[in-house]
């Protein structure tokens, strides 16, 4: 009979951190990793003395499981998470559960709760956010799956979890198949927003407005106690105070301008294109990734191509406080935009996401952590059915307040050629949503031009479709009506 209330897979640097978390917690947790050799490092040094049993096979592990038996894996999303429910699947029995901690993408995720299904094991797929610090300390996590795996892994993840004003935990059932990792990958894809935003924000003080390093460390930490409080404002907040011990120099000035990315914010982006969801912030943020990593093209372009030379001229704790607010009312579209997203995906998919509980995860443990998420839990306490951030009262009152010195901001950074691909694409959200009548009447006269589409009428009922034979040499054949 084994005596381990879990088992994980996956000794990398969150499976070992969500290791120690589980063990803190009360709970015995078994260990394997593909190389074994590590297991057994693991054990001699930050699990000794623990109550940490190693495995040195699969079966090993599950031997010293209790039953219902809970096996964790935290390896590589694709190939390698097939691979290893292969070879663990054959050795449980009916009514054990599978959770998938890893970055899945949510389409894997369906279909693995489904295979599951068919041979009697209850699969869960659940995000972890908070990086390592998060895995050890308590991170957000978002489960999704069979429900009926919930309540055999409700105490130990809840237990493990951020905690919120109140001891609440930053985790709660998200919906079945994969919306635990679909929320998680919106998650992801809100956070290079976030980041990008940032970005813009250091773009603009820096090259524009001509502040230091230090004078930006003394911003972003008065900013960290005001309405943007939150994880990545307060790590921004510490890089600029972060000096290189080989040069003396402020380290962020010391690291090449190319930027990585796993993938994340690329699956939102598919997703809400998918689903007819503008999620123009995010996807600028996607995109604004990869014009960072053509840094050759961009330095050769440099030379050829000439604009403004940024020269700042006025007040600059005013320009400063401009940018704090675009950032801010940004912030607020890139969230409207992620939330309206997910709602989408749950009438779509009839998982029914309750965007107010996601918010409530994102308060604490998760890298786009804020004060922020607090206000986005009211306005979904106050309307469940919200359709969109923007027309709740209080956001709405926000970015009304904010937008003054939003279009200062954009229309500086046009003028002194700085790009701002996010917060430029935010406010063009803004307005366009704001918008009841946009200029998509011309465009659906060019479609029925061209291609016989069809157009609906304002002084006809939603719904009626009608064709011109624009040039008199066309028919009246048209063609079928499709959406964008």
């Amino acid at each position: 009979m084994g005596t381990a209330d879990i088992g994980l897979i996956g000794l990398a640097v969150m499976g070992e951190n969500l290791v120690l978390n589980i063990e803190s917690r009360g709970y015995t947790v078994a260990v394997f990793n593909r190389t074994t050799a590590r297991v057994d490092e693991f054990l001699a040094d930050r699990a000794k003395g623990k109550k940490i049993l190693g495995a040195h096979s699969l079966k090993d592990l599950v031997a010293q499981l209790k039953k219902p038996r809970k096996v964790m894996i935290m390896v590589k999303a694709g190939p390698a998470v097939d691979a290893v429910i292969k070879e663990v699947a054959p050795l449980l029995e009916p009514g054990d559960i599978l959770i998938d901690g890893g970055n899945t993408h949510f389409p894997d995720t369906t279909r693995r709760s489904l295979e599951a299904k068919g041979r009697g094991l209850l699969y869960v797929g659940t995000g972890v956010s908070g990086g390592e610090e998060g895995a050890l300390k308590g991170p957000s996590i978002m489960p999704g799956g069979d429900p009926a795996a919930w309540p055999h892994v409700k105490p130990i993840f809840q237990a493990i979890a951020a905690k919120v004003e109140g001891d609440v935990p930053c985790c709660d059932w998200v919906g079945p198949e994969g919306a635990g990792h679909y929320v998680k990958m919106v998650h992801n894809g809100i956070e290079y927003g976030d980041i990008q935003l940032i970005c813009e924000a250091y773009h603009l003080l820096s090259s524009f407005g001509g502040l230091t390093a230090d004078e930006l460390h003394k911003v972003f930490a008065k900013w960290n106690t005001g309405k943007l409080d939150s994880y990545l404002i307060e790590i921004t907040r510490d890089i600029f105070g972060y000096k290189d011990p080989e040069t003396g120099r402020p380290m962020v000035e010391m690291i090449l301008d190319a930027a990585g990315q796993k993938g994340t914010g690329k699956w939102t982006v598919t997703s809400a294109l998918d689903l007819g969801v503008p999620l123009t912030l995010i996807a600028e943020a996607v995109f604004a990734r990869c014009l960072s990593a053509q840094k050759d093209e961009r330095v050769a372009a440099a030379k050829v191509l000439s604009g403004p030379k940024p020269s700042f001229q006025g007040d600059k704790m005013a320009f400063v406080a401009d940018v704090e607010a675009a950032l801010y009312a940004s912030k607020i579209c890139s969230y409207a935009q992620g939330f309206a997203l997910m709602r989408a995906m749950g009438q779509a998919s009839g998982w029914e996401i309750n965007n107010g509980g996601v918010a409530l995860m994102w308060r604490g443990g998760c890298i786009i952590r804020s004060v922020f998420l607090g206000k986005i839990k009211e306005a979904f306490d106050r309307d469940p059915k919200l359709a969109n951030l923007l027309v709740d009262p209080y956001f709405a009152k926000e970015v009304q307040d904010a937008a003054p010195g939003w279009r200062r901001v954009v229309a500086a950074g046009v003028m002194n050629g700085i790009p701002l691909p996010a917060m430029s694409s935010a406010l063009a959200y803004l307005d366009g949503y704001r918008c009841g009548n946009l200029p998509a009447n011309l465009l659906q006269a060019q479609r029925d031009y061209f291609g016989a589409h069809t157009y609906e009428r304002t002084d006809k009922p939603r719904g009626e479709f009608f064709h011109t034979n624009w040039t008199g040499r066309g028919g009246t054949t048209a063609s079928t009506t499709y959406n964008a």
